[in-house]
């Protein structure tokens, strides 16, 4: 192998100083990851700076009682969204229940080994393809298969167990389990594939001792993998949650878009996104700003929601790597 006179790099050797063009494209890629970086931040900034500014005199004129109100009458110029709040949150809680468990399953179900890879393969495209349809058809499948196919049983429950208060109404059409049952189908790609993801980064030497002291498969998982990616599954949770508190569409047509409050499973109700959607079409002046104060505490929701997320995961993080409370 020859040796090059100028210096100690072998003259065949691959590595070789960065090139004027080499350095020029660096700092040109660093440049431009850091301006569209904060070209985020000052985008979400301008959307609520749009929002507040347009919401600000709803705020003013209506304060607080906007959000304890139970009341939207136009017509009166009577508004409040707490029924709006608390089908936001119902229905998102409900989905993410439901997803949730069955989006962890799915994650262990295709990472630890009990199909063959091509299955697996075939299984996890499947699962991925959900996402890909859209919230209208959701909404349609909604409302001609999952509400006729679940009436029965859920009239059945109410006859029998109507004294317990998330049964006291019938099923006569759209309401809020209809609705959970279709978002928690909704958001079950994206929390299975986060989770998958946090599953497949355990250390394969961790299952490996699990085994080499005596558990089973099922105690590795539930012991030793799950807890291990436990900070990447609450990710995966957080991610469907904020997914489920701003669907619109299939919502708005599955909910019934009653302006009530219930812990009834079965009756109708409504939320913020679907309020949203359904009003704004024929808004007025001051219906819009109000819209807009709607739309600003959706905002406020889910950016307390990822918040909240964010900071107990940073927490688990750091006491799974030794850190401090």
């Amino acid at each position: 192998m020859a040796i090059s006179l100028e210096g100690d790099v072998p003259s065949d050797s691959v590595a070789s100083p960065p090139s004027t063009f080499d350095i020029s494209w660096d700092r040109t890629f660093r440049g431009l990851t850091r301006f569209f970086s904060w070209m985020t931040i000052f985008l979400v900034v301008y959307i609520l700076y749009e929002i507040a500014g347009k919401a600000f005199p709803a705020v003013q004129e209506f304060g607080l009682s906007f959000i304890t109100g139970t009341t939207w009458d136009a017509n009166r110029g009577e508004f409040g969204v707490f029924p709006e709040i608390w089908g936001t949150l119902y229905s998102s809680l409900l989905a993410l229940a439901i997803g949730g468990f069955f989006g962890i399953s799915i994650a262990i179900f295709l990472t630890q080994d009990f199909l063959p890879p091509r299955l697996e393969l075939v299984f996890k495209n499947i699962v991925e393809l959900l996402a890909a349809i859209p919230s209208v058809v959701y909404g349609l499948w909604g409302i001609y298969v999952v509400i006729p196919a679940m009436r029965p049983a859920a009239n059945w429950v109410h006859e029998h167990l109507g004294w317990i208060p998330f049964f006291k109404t019938s099923l006569s059409g759209p309401g809020m389990l209809p609705a959970a049952m279709v978002l928690s189908i909704m958001v079950l790609p994206t929390i299975s594939a986060v989770s998958r993801d946090a599953l497949s980064s355990v250390p394969h030497k961790l299952k490996e001792a699990a085994f080499g002291l005596g558990a089973t498969r099922w105690e590795a998982i539930l012991g030793v993998i799950l807890p291990t990616s436990a900070t990447g599954i609450f990710g995966a949770l957080v991610l469907g949650f904020g997914r489920a508190l701003g669907e619109t569409m299939a919502l708005a047509m599955l909910v019934g878009n009653s302006n009530q409050v219930s812990l009834s499973l079965f009756s109708p109700a409504n939320t913020l996104a679907a309020l949203l959607a359904n009003n704004f079409p024929e808004a007025g002046q001051q219906e819009e700003g109000v819209l807009m104060y709607a739309a600003l505490i959706l905002m406020a929701i889910t950016l307390l929601v990822n918040l909240v997320g964010t900071a107990i995961m940073n927490r688990a993080a750091s006491h799974l790597a030794g850190g401090t409370k």
